[in-house]
């Protein structure tokens, strides 16, 4: 958000550069053959957001909740209210995709199925981000600008088929870009993420941003508990009375084992 003052001609000048209400970020994607050395840097998604709506795919590509995990991560660490978008249900006609719902429904995520090819859900996602800034994230080919297309037509946003030979999906929105849509909506479409990494979160802290662990943390036996190899972990105590789901803690794990490497390098 940004004070300016125009010029005669049309153009402008920036006056004032107000101070970021919130930010979404992750680290920056490892370059390869490049050497990095302790923490990677950030890199700024986006900034003054109301809620961001993470979008995967059923099929084509298909649904990989441990990626989903880590956009969750990244989302709760900033503080920003995220729901989360199950696209191409048309795809999985025996409905698979109705156990994912149900686990982060559970958690306490609004989710939802979407098909752009059937309309399901469609008006829903449109009452949802209405009077929003949004912010529409999630990995290459899963739908993200198809369902704005769905949303808004006269977006016109380019559209690609994922690649036959990976089964992943094509960039096909190459920046960020920030949209003013009626209702008092502002969308922001963003590149397809093949790599993420929230930044900035310590290993004794992961746990504060997985919302099902947050009750029994504080019964652990230590204030640093990482919930995994500590004697007295409530957390551990929960997945093993399958009070927490061993899929979310399997994510826990992995991304706790990411932030250990990095400290570690």
């Amino acid at each position: 958000m940004v004070e300016y003052e125009l010029n005669p001609d049309a153009s402008g000048v920036i006056k004032e550069i107000f101070s970021r209400r919130n930010y979404l970020s992750r680290k920056a994607p490892r370059i390869r053959g490049a050497s990095f050395r302790g923490e990677r840097l950030e890199q700024i998604i986006a900034a003054n957001i109301d809620e961001v709506f993470i979008v995967s795919s059923i099929k084509e590509p298909s649904f990989n909740n441990k990626t989903v995990d880590r956009f969750l991560v990244a989302a709760e660490s900033s503080g920003i209210k995220s729901s989360l978008i199950l696209n191409k249900i048309d795809l999985d006609p025996d409905k698979n995709y109705l156990q994912w719902i149900e686990l982060y429904k559970n958690i306490g995520y609004e989710i939802f199925g979407t098909s752009t090819f059937t309309n399901d859900n469609i008006d829903f996602a449109s009452e949802m981000i209405k009077n929003k800034t949004v912010l529409f994230w999630g990995p290459s080919g899963v739908g993200k600008s198809s369902i704005l297309n769905s949303i808004y037509p006269e977006l016109n946003l380019k559209i690609a088929s994922i690649s036959n030979s990976t089964m992943k999906g094509k960039h096909t929105t190459v920046t960020s870009r920030l949209f003013f849509m009626k209702n008092g909506t502002y969308i922001i479409d963003t590149p397809g993420v093949r790599e993420i990494d929230p930044y900035g979160i310590k290993k004794e802290d992961l746990g504060h941003f997985f919302p099902e662990f947050r009750s029994f943390i504080n019964n652990c036996k230590f204030s640093t508990c990482t919930h995994y190899h500590e004697p007295d972990c409530a957390v551990v105590r929960a997945v093993e009375e399958s009070i927490i789901s061993e899929v979310r803690y399997d994510s826990y794990l992995r991304i706790l084992n990411t932030i250990e490497d990095d400290i570690n390098f």
